[in-house]
């Protein structure tokens, strides 16, 4: 499957009777772009009051995801380099990103310390991502 970042403007109760406009950004794994602007609707729909406005949809790839092993509110988005050996010997790095679910920056990295425990690889950088939630694709 795909993942795309996913914005989207909606208005929604905000407070005690006032609906406010939010602006969120969402990661949904899908085959194309509309396929994941109606699953991201049809799953947040109860919360809209007003309108919904999808001001943009990218594909994002990632070498994989670590949600946390308890209630963490915040994504990451690390930057690490693998590095692997050719057959004649020279050393390749290959940058990929992984997403980390964590409570601060210091969990995020010693979470992805922790997932990467078995590749040789080196944390780059790690920075807090605008991801607010994850839908992944179910199976049926």
């Amino acid at each position: 499957m795909i993942f795309y970042e996913i914005k989207a403007n909606y208005q929604r109760q905000t407070g005690e009777d006032n609906p406010g406009s939010v602006s969120e950004t969402y990661l949904v794994e899908g085959i194309t772009p509309s396929d994941v602007e109606k699953r991201l609707l049809d799953e947040i729909k109860p919360l809209i009051f007003g309108d919904f406005e999808v001001p943009g949809i990218r594909k994002r790839n990632f070498f994989d995801i670590y949600p946390a092993e308890s209630g963490a509110d915040h994504w990451y988005e690390g930057k690490v380099e693998m590095i692997t050996i050719e057959e004649n010997g020279a050393e390749k790095r290959r940058a990929v990103n992984i997403l980390v679910q964590a409570d601060s920056v210091d969990a995020a990295v010693s979470s992805l310390k922790k997932n990467l425990g078995n590749y040789d690889s080196e944390i780059i950088g790690v920075k807090k991502s605008a991801i607010i939630d994850i839908l992944r694709a179910t199976e049926d």
